[in-house]
């Protein structure tokens, strides 16, 4: 698959399906633009799927720590699109989504958000589930101030990981995970803080699209309630729930999740 220079930095893509209905992919941290194979395997009749690596992923160039990453990511998002689009985004690339959504909102049709991870909405809504999420990160935090990376990725793998033990993943693979957990705190500042400024001055409530956000059931607690912020401030938001799932659904119930997808994307035509 194809890559090139966007919006400055060296980016790999693939594209899948051949749908009516053009979109673009954003995977989670520490995953890559073939997380989406599954999904479209089922929806490649429905929709035109270009998927880019973000930076410091896949097979795109590392990430040299210059800026801020959501922003970066958004504007090599930008720069793949030319008419309005459909964004499928999931964890952090749904947050690179809605800051898409933002910023060049002639760029986007409609968003397909699985569990955005803006933490910063739900803590600002409801400020007594910080504790809780910050019990269940103190692993990957105690990690990352020991600067042990691989016990920050075991920490962060056990709140937002597929479900499979640490000690069952293969060597390099558990190398290279930790190598990517400064990639987990150079989004901290977007996420957390709100460094892309949407919840400032109404952003979100001048996303004019329609949007689904989509959980999974068995996710942690701040991901319903970071939706239920999100669905407040979006004036077209729907919701999904998948029975069963945790963060990572799109790869573990691509049947559900793509199921929902496509009701959302046969609604768009009606």
């Amino acid at each position: 698959m194809p890559k090139a220079r966007r919006a400055g930095h060296a980016t790999h893509w693939t594209t899948f399906g051949t749908g009516p209905h053009p979109a673009l992919g954003l995977h989670c941290s520490l995953s890559h633009s073939r997380s989406w194979a599954g999904i479209m395997r089922l929806l490649g009749n429905d929709v035109h799927l270009t998927a880019f690596d973000l930076p410091g992923h896949g097979q795109s160039d590392p990430w040299q720590g210059t800026g801020e990453i959501q922003a970066a990511s958004t504007a090599i998002a930008a720069d793949f699109l030319d008419r309005p689009t459909v964004i499928i985004g999931h964890s952090f690339g749904a947050t690179v989504a809605l800051r898409l959504a933002v910023e060049h909102p002639d760029l986007v049709r409609a968003l397909i958000l699985y569990e955005p991870v803006f933490f910063a909405v739900a803590l600002a809504d409801q400020p007594q589930i910080r504790a809780e999420h910050m019990a269940e990160m103190a692993e990957y935090d105690a990690g990352i101030a020991s600067g042990d990376m691989a016990r920050a990725a075991q920490g962060f793998l056990r709140v937002w990981g597929d479900g499979r033990r640490w000690d069952d993943l293969p060597a390099p693979v558990q190398a290279g995970l930790a190598a990517q957990m400064p990639l987990i705190e150079a989004a901290a500042p977007a996420l957390y803080d709100d460094a892309g400024g949407m919840l400032a001055r109404n952003a979100l409530g001048r996303i004019a699209v329609p949007v689904l956000l989509i959980e999974g059931s068995t996710s942690p607690a701040i991901i319903p309630a970071i939706n239920d912020g999100l669905a407040t401030r979006l004036p077209r938001a729907a919701r999904a729930v998948i029975a069963g799932a945790g963060h990572m659904g799109p790869m573990t119930h691509p049947q559900q999740v793509a199921s929902e997808m496509r009701r959302f994307l046969d609604r768009l035509d009606a």
